[in-house]
């Protein structure tokens, strides 16, 4: 017997807005150098009209001996004020790999403490078994898989969304 795996496709602008906080079914994983950086079965992922998913890692769950504090800072008129944490592996260091939302304001609170990676600063960022890529633009962290169709907010032409 052949077992069929049923993919649903999502468009980022069937997202919700203001933003919507779920569980994500799937392991999520961050690799730098060959190093396991985040490892969980217990991760949240944000949806937002326009955006890919970004995708939140529990603390426990990240090789937090690597990090120290980053240089950013940055507000959400949704999740709050954020704080950016930097990743060193062997010699090489990531500046502002990753944030965190320490006091999330009010229906955001599950994601207190949780990291959120940005695909496109790390080696490789993984949904299940698909490497995703980042979205574009350096300044928001979704993660684009097969699985989301856009256009996506950050692309050429984009400002003002």
């Amino acid at each position: 017997m052949e077992t069929v795996r049923h993919v649903v496709i999502e468009s980022v602008w069937d997202y919700p807005r203001p933003p919507r906080v779920e569980t994500v079914p799937e392991r999520i994983r961050i690799m730098v150098d060959g190093v396991m950086i985040a490892d969980s079965l217990r991760a949240v992922r944000v949806l937002e009209t326009s955006h890919p998913p970004t995708y939140y890692v529990p603390p426990a769950d990240v090789r937090l001996e690597l990090l120290s504090p980053g240089r950013g800072r940055s507000t959400c008129e949704w999740k709050g004020a954020a704080i950016y944490h930097s990743l060193t592996v062997g010699d090489r260091r990531i500046e502002d790999v990753a944030w965190s939302y320490e006091r999330p304001q009010p229906g955001f609170e599950s994601l207190a403490g949780y990291l959120a990676f940005y695909p496109g600063r790390v080696d490789e960022a993984w949904v299940g078994d698909e490497r995703a890529r980042p979205q574009a633009g350096g300044f928001y962290g979704g993660w684009i898989t097969s699985r989301v169709t856009g256009p996506f907010k950050g692309e050429p032409s984009t400002i003002g969304w």
